[in-house]
C-alpha cells in the first residue's frame, strides 16, 4: 500500500519531527521493595485529566540523523512531495540489535497503516541483516504508542524510572524499553 523510501542524510539531516500527543490513558508504574526483592507493576489506567506532551517542552527535540546516532539510516513514506512518516534505525553492533531511534507519522495520517508500513520495513531490515532483535523506547504516558508496539509484536524488555527526571513515576512518564525478535532468533542466546 505504501512505498518506503530511503532518506539520505545529506538531505534529511536535522529534519524536525513533531512528536506532540495527548492521551486519556497511561501505564502506571509502581516499584515496591519486598522481603525477598522487588515487585514491579505496570498497569493501564485512565488519565484524568488527559496527559499532553509537545516537542517544545523538551530540551532535546526529535529530529533525523542526530549526531549521537552515527550509523543511523532513515526511511520515509510520502504523499506526493510531503513526508508523512519516517523511521530511523541504527545498528547496535556490540549486541547485534537494531535500534529504532525515531518513528514518526504526521498527525493527520495516523491510524492509516503508515506506522505499520514503516515498522514492517524495519523488521525486514532486521531479518536481512541478521540482527537478533529490534529495540526501542517509548514513554508510559504514550498509551497509543505502547498499544501500537504491542500490536506489532513487541514485548516489554525493561524500563528506566529516572530517565527524564528523578520523579518520572510520579509524573507518569517512565521510559519503557520494548523489543521484537525475528522468529529465527527467538529463544537463542548467541549474539551473532
Amino acid at each position: 500500500m505504501y512505498q518506503v523510501k530511503f532518506l539520505p542524510k545529506e538531505k534529511w539531516n536535522g529534519f524536525s519531527l513533531n512528536m506532540d500527543y495527548s492521551t486519556d490513558e497511561y501505564y502506571d508504574m509502581s516499584i515496591t521493595l519486598t522481603d525477598d526483592g522487588y515487585e514491579m507493576k505496570l498497569k493501564k489506567l485512565p488519565a484524568d485529566p488527559p496527559i499532553s506532551h509537545t516537542s517544545e517542552e523538551y530540551d532535546f527535540p526529535d529530529s533525523l540523523y542526530q549526531d549521537h546516532w552515527q550509523a543511523a539510516e532513515a526511511y520515509g513514506i510520502f504523499d506526493g512531495e510531503t513526508l508523512i512518516g519516517a523511521i530511523e534505525v541504527c545498528p547496535e553492533g556490540w549486541s547485534n540489535r537494531l535500534s529504532v531511534t525515531e518513528l514518526w507519522v504526521r498527525e493527520e495520517y495516523r491510524k492509516n497503516g503508515v506506522g505499520k508500513a514503516l515498522m514492517d520495513h524495519a523488521k525486514a531490515l532486521c531479518r536481512e541483516r541478521n540482527h537478533r532483535a529490534i529495540i526501542l523506547e517509548t514513554q508510559s504516558c504514550n498509551a497509543n504508542a505502547v498499544g501500537f508496539y504491542l500490536h506489532e509484536g513487541f514485548e516489554l524488555i525493561g524500563f528506566d524510572s529516572c530517565c527524564y527526571t528523578n520523579a518520572d513515576i510520579e509524573r507518569k512518564e517512565v521510559r519503557l524499553d520494548l523489543g521484537w525478535y525475528p522468529e529465527e532468533w527467538r529463544g537463542k542466546d548467541k549474539r551473532r
